[in-house]
């Protein structure tokens, strides 16, 4: 611990924003940095605890409470304190393959488990992390790590996420030829078209990285969908090893009257239409607006947010949120304490944006739609929602029951569904004969990541279903680990 008293001396300082209103006329990330001084008053404030819930990275209560990739936090926050920002870096990259990404766009269940957090605002991790890598790359410290020297073996990565550029980065530093196998025209996945540029830019941070991993002899395979443009028996045949990280990419329906009317979309439709046309400079014209029109996003969650600020830069008319659950308390629940996930009121980006021009909060909770209603050329022009309350059935489980006398009637022209994913997409798992469970995720045990088909690892959503990128990250280090294993004999792999 730099500072003992720092925790006493220094109250948590978060740098300023962009303006919501600014902000919103373009497609630049909006977050900035303390200034030097101010990043090494934050981390003196950490405590160096006897045991740093911090970086545990476990599940209470079915969230993660903790860094998954389990972070040295209190040591790099000790080196920025100190000044030694380069050997921050090089502590944060121990554990982190690509912290440029989790410093953007991770929650930060690492904040949530704080144990300054206990009765104190927590200690400001993800900004601290998200600083340590941006000074890596202006400094010139982030540089590519080729391995000395190769195995000969061969392995096939299927899927350019988190989990599978995770996976790729480590075994390819173990010493294996590593091909990524990618069915969009850019590397990336859920990192380039399914998390707004505002959130993370791709020119600027995702690119960078991909051309480090190229520079390090990795190979990417875009506009190949393996198990149909690429047959996956060829690629069983061709490599030593398969990793799937194919994401869980089949979203969840509203199956309701007027479902097929035009207009209606799902979130990673919009969201990636609009990113690879601001990729194309604005000269793809396949992209879904949401320009001069009432807007209704249901479901919340993050992809819902990103829905929201990326029909807020469109220029949407208006913007209504539509969430099934309560709101959350302002604190902690006596049923939520630390070091649980704080389930509280949060104001993320793009409802703050909206709120700056709309003048609310655009979220209505305990809200759902029965109906979509359509004009005469088949294009949506309302929406007929309900208010809900929980109640238990008769097998004691909560279920959303309609309150009579609630129905309302909103104008939209454009409805977007981000109410998360059921699992992975099914062609591939069947032609490979991969066995599933109950949800349909493959079938692979946690820390194992071995599916029923030997040589073949899976890792990430497609595995455990939708959740964060960092666990995405924890699980793509792990099924290379375990690759690694079964190619070698042994694994020096963390």
């Amino acid at each position: 611990m730099g500072k003992p008293t720092g925790f006493i001396e220094y109250l948590r300082e978060l740098p300023l924003d962009r303006s919501a209103v600014e902000r919103i006329r373009d497609w630049n990330e909006f977050h900035h940095h303390l200034e030097q001084g101010k990043l090494r008053e934050q981390a003196a404030r950490c405590m160096d605890c006897g045991i740093p819930f911090c970086h545990t990275g476990t599940l209470l209560s079915g969230m993660a409470s903790g860094c998954p990739v389990h972070n040295l936090i209190p040591e790099w926050n000790d080196l920025v304190y100190r000044g030694l920002w380069k050997e921050a870096l090089d502590r944060l990259h121990k554990t982190n393959n690509f912290p440029d990404f989790t410093g953007r766009v991770c929650p930060a269940p690492c904040e949530g488990s704080c144990v300054l957090g206990i009765n104190t605002p927590p200690v400001t991790i993800k900004n601290l992390e998200c600083a340590i890598i941006d000074r890596g790359w202006a400094e010139g410290w982030v540089v590519p790590e080729p391995p000395k020297v190769r195995t000969g073996k061969q392995v096939a990565i299927v899927g350019s996420g988190p989990a599978g550029l995770c996976a790729a980065t480590q075994l390819n530093r173990a010493g294996h030829l590593v091909t990524v196998f990618e069915r969009a025209d850019r590397v990336g996945g859920l990192l380039m078209y399914g998390i707004p540029n505002m959130k993370l830019d791709k020119q600027k941070v995702v690119l960078p990285r991909v051309s480090q991993m190229e520079a390090e002899g990795i190979k990417f395979v875009t506009n190949t969908e393996v198990g149909a443009s690429y047959p996956a028996k060829k690629l069983l045949k061709e490599f030593d090893a398969v990793v799937l990280c194919t994401g869980a990419t089949k979203p969840r329906d509203l199956p309701i009257e007027g479902r097929s009317l035009k207009g209606i979309h799902f979130a990673m439709e919009f969201l990636a239409h609009n990113t690879r046309r601001l990729l194309d400079g604005g000269h793809n014209g396949g992209f879904i607006s949401a320009d001069g029109k009432d807007v209704m996003v249901i479901g919340g969650g993050d992809t819902g947010t990103d829905c929201v600020g990326t029909a807020m830069r469109h220029g949407c008319r208006s913007l209504v949120q539509a969430e099934i659950l309560p709101r959350p308390p302002m604190d902690r629940a006596k049923d939520n304490p630390w070091p649980e996930w704080p389930k509280i009121y949060r104001l993320d980006y793009g409802q703050e944006e909206a709120a700056a021009k709309f003048g609310a909060d655009p979220r209505v909770y305990l809200t759902t739609a029965r109906k979509f209603i359509g004009d005469d050329k088949g294009w949506v022009k309302e929406a007929l929602t309900v208010q809900v309350q929980w109640e238990r059935n008769e097998k004691g489980q909560f279920v959303p029951k309609e309150v009579p006398g609630t129905e309302q009637i909103r104008p939209v022209q454009l409805v977007l569904l981000a109410m998360g994913f059921l699992g992975p997409e099914q062609p591939l798992l069947n032609e490979l004969g991969i066995q599933c469970d109950a949800r349909t995720n493959i079938k692979a045990e946690f820390e194992q990541y071995s599916t029923s088909l030997k040589g073949v690892f899976a890792a990430g959503d497609c595995r455990r279903g939708q959740s964060l990128v960092v666990w995405a990250f924890n699980e793509g280090r792990g099924a290379a680990r375990e690759c690694d294993r079964y190619l070698m004999g042994h694994t020096s792999l963390p």
